[in-house]
């Protein structure tokens, strides 16, 4: 992919994510962390509501008829959401709250938002 093409993704994605991001303040979550990284493996966005923390992995499609966003969280994906996920709950002392793991589906076009809480699990919250 091009630098340019790269470029324009980032963006494309950043309007899904900020989309997201005001959904759940409307929904009484607090924002921790945007793009939090742990190594190469990342969280779009890290919210708090009580004693839950959601780690939300964020799609942002042209066309979401084509293809389901969700669908792009691969096991692959769910797997380093879920280590970068551990880790931030190690280092920041929320190993007690319940974790969760969401998937924020943004259609460009429709600028409709799909909010899936539970979208995947690590087996062990």
């Amino acid at each position: 992919m091009s630098r340019h093409g790269r470029t324009l993704k980032r963006k494309l994605g950043d309007i899904g994510e900020r989309r997201t991001a005001w959904y759940l303040l409307l929904h009484g979550y607090r924002v921790l962390e945007r793009n939090y990284r742990f190594g190469h493996k990342e969280v779009d966005i890290i919210a708090r509501k009580g004693n839950l923390i959601a780690f939300v992995e964020v799609k942002s499609r042209s066309d979401c008829l084509q293809t389901r966003p969700q669908t792009a969280v691969t096991a692959k994906k769910q797997k380093n959401i879920i280590a970068a996920a551990k880790a931030y709950a190690k280092s920041s002392g929320a190993t007690k709250h319940i974790l969760r793991f969401d998937v924020a589906e943004y259609d460009l076009s429709t600028k409709k938002l799909t909010y899936i809480k539970n979208a995947f699990t690590d087996g062990l919250y």
